[in-house]
């Protein structure tokens, strides 16, 4: 059974990004530890600056930020990098944010509501963007045909995903797997996955790296930021579905530590 259903998916995070806002920053994304003593905030802008090095973002890029959240990463490229950012997410409360947020810059971002299952923008890309959001897609085939699409040649893909081992046994997956996959409104591919889709729409992989070790500290952090009663108080009002949300952080860590759930990073060429 999948648990990635766009209207739920769209309906958690209208509810949810000013929560993750307060609780996490700018950034909804999992930090990325190099020393292990970073913040939160920074580790969460590490992972960002990793992408941009191994993908060797240039200035003024054409960027897709696909499944922009609240315009963290979006907004950043456009100031440092001077990039040409168009941001798309399912929830409106995000685009509203997002826009708020960048209203100050001399070159915002554009931000959309979109469906990454079926992009409907148009134009040609150097880069895509998409950090922590093919997980959540039941059309994952339909995102790499368009990112094909939308990519100039030589244009690249910038990857962070939520992924299961491969070969898991159904007990494994039940242990591990199912308790990510229901509150999380996920479904994990694998690798092999991945690879099919790469094949298959003409990319190929010019960096890949298993960084689970270096972001599982994400879930030590966040089991105690929603410690305190208000935060519970929150879930309470908007039901159980997302009471269940705040207590699958447990199975976040426990999925880590098995060794079932992975975190990827990569970039992907277009050929």
């Amino acid at each position: 059974m999948s648990y990635n259903v766009t209207e739920k998916i769209r309906e958690h995070y209208d509810i949810a990004s000013p929560l993750y806002e307060q609780l996490w920053g700018h950034h909804i994304h999992h930090g990325y530890w190099i020393n292990g003593d970073e913040s939160k905030e920074l580790a969460a802008q590490q992972l960002v600056d990793l992408l941009v090095q191994k993908s060797e973002l240039k200035k003024g890029s054409k960027v897709l930020d696909i499944g922009c959240g609240i315009g963290g990463t979006s907004i950043f490229l456009a100031r440092e990098f001077d990039c040409d950012v168009t941001g798309i997410t399912i929830s409106p409360v995000q685009v509203a944010r997002a826009t708020e947020r960048a209203a100050d810059l001399r070159n915002p971002p554009r931000f959309l509501v979109d469906d990454a299952n079926d992009i409907s923008v148009k134009g040609s890309f150097d880069i895509l963007w998409s950090v922590e959001m093919i997980a959540h897609l039941n059309h994952r085939d339909q995102l790499f045909k368009r990112a094909s699409e939308l990519l100039e040649p030589g244009g690249k893909m910038c990857i962070t995903d939520w992924w299961k081992a491969e070969g898991l046994s159904p007990e494994q997956e039940k242990k591990f797997i199912l308790p990510i996959e229901k509150p999380m409104l996920s479904d994990l591919p694998t690798y092999s996955e991945y690879l099919s889709y790469i094949e298959k729409y003409g990319f190929r992989i010019l960096y890949y790296e298993d960084i689970s070790d270096k972001v599982a500290k994400t879930w030590d952090l966040t089991s105690e930021l929603i410690k305190p009663k208000a935060v519970w108080n929150f879930a309470l009002k908007h039901g159980t579905a997302f009471v269940d949300f705040l207590n699958s952080f447990k199975a976040m860590r426990a999925g880590f530590k098995s060794g079932a759930f992975r975190y990827p990073a990569m970039i992907l060429e277009k050929m």
